[in-house]
């Protein structure tokens, strides 16, 4: 075996195992049918990397091939005030920059206490690990 058939043999055997890598996605496989919708979808709205130089995509290089996107609309002076003066009433604003502790964590006293959200009970613990054992949810491990 010459050197360019053993190169040429393990620069295709690490192409497919990187190809797997980057395809996988464990928290939900697609079907072939949604990913050549998502293509079709990046390549109507522009949406898909043309200049790999820039990375630059279609809609940008060419804006006016492509429908906008929907602005999103921000929020007004007095929606942004009224949640400044609700974060420094709660405490809820960062007073040490260093490390990053809120006015609330460092002077627990001054601000008012914030609810605490009720727990679930030991029995609805068990029912809801009973359930899952049940479905196949959770794994049952025996020693």
């Amino acid at each position: 075996m010459n050197r360019y058939t053993l190169s040429a043999l393990t620069l295709a055997v690490a192409a497919l195992s990187a190809g797997h890598a980057l395809a996988f996605d464990a928290s939900a496989p697609k079907t072939r049918e949604q990913v050549k919708a998502e293509l079709a979808e990046a390549i109507r709205t522009g949406d898909i990397v043309v200049n790999g130089e820039t990375g630059q995509k279609a809609n940008e290089l060419f804006p006016g091939l492509y429908p906008t996107k929907p602005v999103v609309e921000g929020k007004t002076r007095e929606q942004v005030k009224a949640e400044l003066a609700e974060a420094i009433r709660t405490g809820d604003i960062v007073v040490d920059q260093e490390s990053g502790k809120k006015a609330n964590e460092l002077f627990p006293g001054r601000y008012p206490a914030k609810p605490v959200a009720q727990g679930k009970t030991r029995e609805q613990v068990k029912t809801e690990l009973a359930e899952a054992i049940r479905t196949g949810q959770m794994p049952v491990i025996t020693y």
